[in-house]
């Protein structure tokens, strides 16, 4: 048996029956599922409308607000925010890793590490992630010792404690010494220009408040008309991840401040004195006037759909285009990289419809995808 059916045969086993425990546990997550659904599809009906409310939120919190049509919009808002030489953490994102923006930074000079286990070890070895929630889950414990190993020069040990606490004193420094802290977005708020970030590690809410600057990337389609809405999806995505309750969920609205003289409120206080979000195209506002792939932007990225696919979990993890994977990534594939071929992979089994809160068609956006594939070769 390889490493990979190893450690995915782990990862089933650990990641699916807990999920099912949640939601029997908590039966309320499923009305909160339907109610995002029917915010997500409200901001998708009138998204432009949302776009600039949410973009007029954060102006008017104290943040500022971009809108990036593709990726190198993206890298250029976030050089021209960063410049060179820094000391910049990353939160796990999605759209960060689609716009390139470590690498990016790398080549500008300056010292950038992921704080997100699973995407640090991901750097490590140089190789792409294949979970969106869970980018390692290709790595046996045995494995990621060697590599911590060999990489960070300290010998783990053999539990799965040992291999965090090693992590943890590595990436602490790396908090207290940041200039720039980047993540994504769980959840938008376009009322009050408030983003929402749902995690368990803790690095999410270190890297945006211990350095001076905070930078948040994330898709148009993460955007929800209001506070109420966005809480509700951060819990959707981590309840249907299999990890509730949270530990952590962050709300960021502009930079710090406070109102304890004369209860007047003045910024910057202990956080962040900056505060940016970049809001990115990148086909998707394309993708939304299609009505089919319109569905895709429901997407809340809890991978659940992942382990519930025969095909991906048949193979190793290669169902998508980097950070896009599985049946989810076969969809985002299309939308950000015009690339339908990944859609070829899927066998129509119906697992993933089953199981995504959303309640995404996702084989028939996927057969939908695979006839633009083959339109696209009689067009050569």
């Amino acid at each position: 048996m390889s490493d990979w059916d190893i450690a995915i045969k782990r990862g089933i086993e650990h990641n699916i029956p807990r999920v099912y425990k949640v939601l029997k546990e908590h039966p309320y997550l499923e009305d909160l599922a339907r109610k995002v659904r029917e915010g997500k599809i409200e901001v998708l009906s009138k998204l432009d409308y949302y776009i600039d409310m949410t973009m007029k939120s954060v102006e008017s919190i104290g943040g500022k607000a971009y809108f990036a049509e593709n990726t190198e919009d993206v890298r250029e808002i976030v050089g021209k925010i960063v410049g060179t030489n820094k000391k910049v953490v990353l939160g796990k994102s999605m759209v960060a890793y689609e716009s390139g923006i470590r690498k990016y930074l790398q080549s500008k000079g300056n010292e950038v590490w992921e704080t997100d286990l699973g995407e640090l070890l991901i750097q490590l070895a140089d190789e792409p992630p294949s979970h969106i929630i869970a980018p390692a889950v290709h790595m046996t414990k045995e494995r990621i010792r060697d590599l911590i190993k060999e990489k960070l020069g300290v010998d783990p040990g053999d539990t799965h404690e040992d291999i965090v606490k090693v992590a943890r004193d590595f990436l602490r420094q790396k908090f207290l010494t940041a200039d720039i802290g980047i993540t994504g977005a769980n959840a938008v708020a376009a009322d009050s220009g408030s983003i929402v970030l749902v995690e368990n590690e803790g690095n999410i809410r270190m890297t945006t408040v211990v350095p001076p600057i905070h930078i948040a990337i994330t898709g148009v389609e993460k955007i929800l008309p209001n506070l109420e809405y966005a809480m509700n999806e951060a819990l959707v995505q981590a309840a249907y991840a299999g990890l509730y309750p949270p530990t952590y969920v962050n709300i960021t609205s502009g930079p710090s401040s406070t109102g304890d003289v004369e209860q007047k409120r003045v910024s910057p206080a202990h956080g962040p004195k900056e505060f940016h979000l970049i809001l990115v195209d990148n086909g998707r506002k394309k993708a939304n006037e299609d009505p089919v792939l319109r569905e895709a932007l429901l997407c809340i990225r809890c991978g659940r759909c992942h382990f519930h696919c025969p095909v991906y979990r048949a193979i190793d993890g290669k169902m998508g285009d980097p950070p896009y994977s599985g049946p989810m990534g076969a969809m985002w594939s299309g939308i950000v990289y015009q690339d339908y071929k990944p859609a070829l992979l899927c066998s129509h089994a119906g697992n993933c419809r089953e199981v995504c809160p959303m309640k995404i068609n996702i084989p028939k956006v996927l057969e939908y995808l695979k006839s633009k594939y083959f339109e696209s070769i009689r067009k050569q």
